[in-house]
């Protein structure tokens, strides 16, 4: 075996294979099934009262904010359900935003992980980054590793919005390099599909999202902004997933 692998292998009389494994160098233990740092009870979702959908974001130049603002819309017009908007925090130095000519950020909360584990389901929103989530966005999945190791977000629902500058930009690709989180939290992905009905079929106009979920292209200077379909798309998942959060929790 390789080097360092504390294992060697030898013919013994009989011309068959032995191993022996060094003491110092022996296998690892099984893991303590009584650990604390292993995962313990599942997150459950509430079965009474008011869904709360969290909707975390983050955008740039604040095109997808606006499909937030569409998707909160379909949220709150189911009756049982209620959208709290969030944005993660910015990691770029304010002096690269002028430079970038990045407006203001709206005047939304700053999103705190250790909040998540109250939510009923979740709308992930952010831009991409050459196909993937871009580093904002990315730091906040990334600080969330207690509530992997406790199970918090186990059987939590989520779907996701995106963002490009151009067709072909990535934006299924975004959405399908962000579900290995998914899978590794235990959530429950739940895209919209073609529920928005014939106007997913549309050829008659540049749109952007997918069966995967809502889109916007704000062109290779952000001056295009979503279009009403876009809009009404981002309105219509909004809808559509906190019904199926209902009835992942009924």
């Amino acid at each position: 075996m390789g080097k360092g692998s504390g294992c060697s292998s030898s013919k013994n009389s009989d011309g068959q294979f032995t191993t022996t494994v060094d003491p110092q160098q022996a296998p690892l233990a099984p893991p303590d099934t009584n650990s604390a740092a292993l995962i313990t009870t599942p997150a459950t979702m509430s079965t009474t009262g008011t869904k709360k959908i969290y909707v975390i974001f983050y955008t740039t130049y604040g095109h997808i904010y606006k499909l937030v603002e569409e998707a909160v819309k379909g949220i709150n017009s189911v009756p049982g359900s209620e959208a709290v908007v969030f944005q993660v925090p910015e990691t770029l130095p304010e002096g690269v935003l002028q430079k970038m000519h990045a407006p203001p950020k709206p005047d939304v909360p700053t999103v705190d992980v250790h909040d998540l584990p109250t939510a009923d389901g979740f709308v992930f929103a952010f831009p991409t980054r050459y196909g993937i989530a871009p580093a904002q966005f990315k730091a906040f999945m990334d600080a969330t590793g207690q509530l992997w190791q406790s199970g918090a977000l186990v059987g939590k629902p989520v779907t996701f919005i995106t963002g490009t500058a151009s067709q072909g930009g990535g934006q299924e690709a975004t959405i399908l390099s962000s579900l290995p989180f998914v899978a590794a939290q235990g959530m429950i992905w739940v895209p919209p599909g073609y529920s928005a009905g014939e106007t997913m079929f549309g050829l008659d106009e540049v749109r952007g999202g997918s069966c995967w979920g809502a889109g916007t292209f704000a062109g290779p200077t952000g001056a295009r902004q979503p279009s009403q379909i876009e809009l009404k798309h981002a309105e219509h998942q909004g809808k559509y997933f906190a019904g199926k959060v209902l009835l992942l929790s009924a």
